[in-house]
């Protein structure tokens, strides 16, 4: 089973502002979240995380040695980066949404982004069909990877909410994948994200 973990909140995501590749740590929220994740998973084969400290600290909560992979990365804002979500003018979420090769100024597009996510889900889709992986990312890596298991276009992102948190599983047999939950909050119980 590959088991896609969002890592816990921090200051930027409770102040809705886009959150790529800045480095804050986990709030106070998101460190027990990270707990209650820890808690609900249980024992892993295997941990996988992105580099940035919110995605490390929460992967640390699982106790395990944690493998850090670089495509697991929440997509660069560029320029955008820290602004809040409401500055970006609605014809430009249009633009956005409407082109998966679209890229903030400086920034990574949605195509990118799934073409270094689906490398890092096929190299680890052997290992998941035996072995449960858990993979603590960020949203837009964690979207990319369910377009991946549906064989999707990249765009249906767009489509997607992901909490801080959350969890997703995706099983694996042979090269076939089948998408078990999406976004999963329950584990979190009274631990609120906003």
């Amino acid at each position: 089973m590959l088991i896609l973990v969002r890592h816990g909140r921090t200051e930027a995501n409770a102040a809705g502002l886009l959150l790529g590749r800045s480095d804050p740590p986990l709030d106070a929220v998101g460190t027990r979240q990270a707990t209650s994740v820890a808690a609900a998973l249980g024992r892993r084969d295997r941990v996988v995380a992105g580099p940035l400290r919110r995605t490390r600290a929460t992967a640390d909560a699982l106790g395990d040695d944690v493998d850090i992979d670089d495509r697991w990365i929440e997509m660069s804002y560029g320029d955008w980066e820290q602004r809040p979500l409401r500055d970006v003018p609605p014809s430009t979420w249009r633009e956005w949404m409407a082109d998966p090769d679209f890229r903030p100024p400086g920034g990574e597009s949605v195509a990118e982004v799934g073409l270094r996510v689906r490398a890092a889900c096929d190299e680890l889709l052997v290992e998941a069909a035996d072995h449960d992986v858990v993979v603590v990312s960020h949203v837009s890596p964690i979207k990319a990877a369910v377009a991946w298991a549906l064989d999707v276009p990249d765009e249906v992102i767009w489509h997607l909410f992901v909490r801080p948190a959350s969890i997703t599983r995706i099983a694996v047999t042979g090269s076939r994948t089948v998408l078990h939950s999406f976004n999963e909050t329950a584990h979190l119980g009274t631990v609120s994200d906003t």
